[in-house]
């Protein structure tokens, strides 16, 4: 599938999250929220009344990346909201299975993710159950973090998963992607790339999406 670009607004201007979702609407594919809980992960974001008045300002769709403890009572509530995807963590999840097709049934993608220390094949079998797999690059709670490289060969192994069963899951790497890491990760598989510092800290947001989209689209054709 095509290379997508998805701006995690966790390393936006909070104070001006209308006017730095519309900063990258011409250039990327996705708008990213990451919600984080304080427990799941230790770093306190947003939640979903943010979220919803995000909803009603942004022309992007948006991903929510929930890093929340108890995803199962919460995810629904954001694909309700309006929100085109929703991913609920395979570590914080008690009933993925149910969950996940709940969000389904709102008519959002579901997605599911996966620290780096958390291996990919036990989640092999919920491969039809998701729309997308989402790998973390980094230890999730903080933006701004270096790239895992360690990670890649999970990467390279989820592609394969997916290959393998011949489904159109989407395949996101998020954390530490940038326009010295973006290659690596679509070398490896990924076709989805969360960018949150290396698009929010730059000059123009729109035109670094549009460096990375073509350093990835390159990397991909080779």
């Amino acid at each position: 599938m095509a290379v997508q670009i998805s701006p995690s607004i966790l390393s936006a201007d909070f104070a001006r999250l209308a006017d730095e979702a519309e900063a990258v609407a011409r250039d990327a594919d996705w708008l990213h929220v990451d919600v984080m809980d304080n427990h799941f992960v230790p770093n306190l974001t947003l939640g979903l009344p943010i979220v919803e008045s995000l909803l009603k300002a942004a022309t992007l769709p948006v991903d929510c990346h929930l890093m929340i403890e108890d995803p199962d009572r919460w995810a629904p509530g954001y694909a309700e909201a309006g929100a085109a995807s929703v991913t609920i963590h395979a570590e914080a999840a008690s009933a993925p299975v149910r969950t996940l097709r709940t969000i389904r049934a709102t008519g959002a993608r579901a997605g599911l993710g996966i620290n780096p220390a958390t291996p990919v094949e036990p989640y092999a079998d919920l491969l039809p159950e998701i729309d997308m797999l989402l790998i973390m690059t980094v230890e999730p709670g903080f933006g701004g973090q270096s790239f895992l490289d360690m990670v890649l060969p999970k990467v390279r192994r989820a592609r394969e998963l997916i290959d393998g069963r011949d489904l159109s899951v989407w395949l996101q790497v998020d954390g530490g992607v940038s326009e010295e890491t973006v290659e690596r990760c679509a070398e490896a598989g990924a076709d989805v790339f969360v960018a949150g510092s290396a698009v929010y800290s730059a000059e123009d947001p729109g035109a670094a999406c549009r460096s990375l989209r073509s350093l990835a689209e390159g990397a991909t054709a080779r």
